[in-house]
């Protein structure tokens, strides 16, 4: 088992269980502290290299998973790693895609997915999950 993230750590999310994940754009540098041991990247292009493990899920910026019952796969996994992992989601801003992943994992968590949004807007960036498509998928996440 693999130490989890600190509630203190840049972007990390609390979720009700007690899960810590991180979100962060890729764009920006890779924040001071410890770095993830899984990773998941939502970007519509192939990401750079890490040396932790990662997955790519395929996700342009400003839409949607390109293959959505795989998205529902790997956020579940994530979930479920994030018990004893320090797991991230990562796109390139780290609010449109990343928010309505941590939006997501939120229902998966309990949240009721019509509050998802709300919840993850409060406790992780104030301008995460970008557009009426994001919101609409969030709402409609299913745990």
């Amino acid at each position: 088992m693999i130490e989890t993230w600190q509630t203190t750590d840049p972007g990390v999310l609390r979720l009700p269980s007690g899960r810590l994940v991180r979100g962060r754009g890729l764009r920006h540098p890779l924040p001071a502290g410890p770095t993830p041991s899984y990773a998941v990247h939502l970007l519509g292009k192939r990401p750079p290299e890490v040396p932790w493990e990662a997955r790519w899920l395929l996700w342009p910026d400003f839409r949607l998973p390109r293959h959505r019952a795989q998205a529902q796969h790997v956020l579940r996994d994530a979930w479920q790693r994030a018990a004893g992992e320090r797991v991230e989601f990562a796109c390139g801003g780290g609010r449109g895609r990343t928010g309505t992943a941590l939006a997501c994992l939120a229902v998966l968590d309990g949240v009721p997915a019509d509050e998802a949004v709300e919840f993850v807007r409060r406790n992780y960036d104030r301008h995460a999950v970008e557009t009426p498509w994001q919101k609409r998928y969030v709402r409609r996440f299913t745990a």
